[in-house]
């Protein structure tokens, strides 16, 4: 089976950084796959939060995660900020890609790459609803501020 090979934008609008806790990391001594996810996860929280949003009320829609992929470049270890970088692709009726990055801050080594695949949906309704012109629009204005 080949290697998934993520393509990352030359820039991002959006940037954070998190730091590696000690219980992140795993037996072999560096950051465990399924802490990086969360992290991950609270990089995505806070890309919202740039853009005045939370995941459970984006214009009235809330998101869903409806894949992830991982691409795994070198190991991160216990004190170290990771910097997470996020941009959204690949727009579809329903939903876009986050695609990121995550490097070690004081290196600059890129320790993974990834998407996550989301789509919004409309809890009250419970189905999947358009992406929010809105949303799309500050997506924009992130993206050429960067």
């Amino acid at each position: 089976m080949p290697r998934l090979k993520i393509d990352v934008p030359e820039r991002f609008g959006f940037s954070t950084d998190l730091q590696v806790y000690y219980a992140f990391i795993n037996e072999s001594g560096h950051l465990d796959n399924a802490q990086l996810l969360a992290l991950v996860s609270e990089a995505r929280q806070r890309f919202f939060n740039a853009l005045g949003y939370q995941q459970t009320n984006v214009e009235n829609v809330g998101v869903i995660v409806s894949d992830a992929a991982v691409q795994y470049l070198s190991e991160a270890f216990h004190g170290e900020t990771l910097t997470f970088e996020m941009a959204a692709n690949d727009f579809n009726k329903y939903g876009c890609d986050l695609v990121w990055r995550a490097r070690e801050r004081a290196s600059g080594r890129e320790v993974a790459r990834g998407k996550t695949g989301i789509v919004f949906f409309d809890y009250t309704a419970h189905k999947v609803a358009p992406v929010p012109p809105a949303f799309s629009e500050k997506v924009a204005a992130l993206d050429v501020a960067a």
